[in-house]
């Protein structure tokens, strides 16, 4: 993997986890020294993630993490309710039982917050790869790192919640996954997601992170 690929992965990561808040100032000097690298590979990075809208260019000052509007939190959710289900559908339709055999690995969770974090991530990916559609894993894979973020911002509202209701909503989808349920599976997905956004947006609303809607 080259340099570039690399540093733009980490910066990424290290932005999704929150580990640059939204809002946060960054300068190239300052991230480069942090990587361990030269400003080349950390300024193709931020064009990347500037294209991606995770980062915003600040004239004369560097550069700033994107915070997140209500607005765009509700697109990116809206946008996984409608690629999401059809991911389901398409590995109900497609995928091998093998495939669908392995997602019994989500049926069971312990740990913490930030450990329920990362292995809803994991089922949900899993979800994106069985579909067996690249393109549409990519999309899913991408939209789901970034509500990572919408979570980890509204942690107030989440934190003491317990994760097994959500854990045996998992359980239910792959169970009708595996029977070849594709209507079945379609409303509890569908359901998933909304729960998600009655649940996050609230919470955002009331973080002072949060910039105002933006305008038509």
């Amino acid at each position: 993997m080259l340099l570039r690929e690399i540093i733009y992965d980490r910066l990424r990561s290290d932005i999704l986890a929150c580990r640059f808040a939204p809002g946060d100032e960054m300068r190239e000097q300052d991230l480069a020294e942090r990587y361990e690298v030269s400003r080349q590979p950390v300024r193709d990075a931020l064009l990347r993630l500037q294209r991606e809208h995770l980062v915003t260019v600040q004239p004369r000052q560097g550069y700033r993490v994107t915070p997140i509007s209500l607005a765009d939190a509700r697109d990116l959710l809206r946008f996984r309710l409608a690629l999401e289900p059809a991911c389901v559908a398409e590995a109900i339709e497609s995928a091998p039982d093998s495939v669908l055999k392995s997602l019994d690995e989500f049926r069971r969770f312990a740990g913490n917050h930030e450990d329920f974090i990362a292995y809803n991530r994991a089922f949900h990916s899993a979800l994106a790869h069985a579909s067996g559609n690249r393109r549409m894993a990519t999309a899913l894979c991408d939209l789901i790192g970034q509500a990572d973020r919408l979570v980890r911002v509204s942690i107030s509202n989440l934190r003491g919640h317990d994760p097994a209701k959500l854990v045996a909503e998992h359980v239910a989808l792959i169970d009708a996954m595996q029977s070849r349920e594709t209507r079945t599976a379609a409303r509890i997905i569908k359901a998933h997601i909304g729960a998600t956004e009655k649940r996050v947006l609230p919470a955002l609303k009331r973080n002072a992170v949060i910039v105002e809607e933006r305008s038509s």
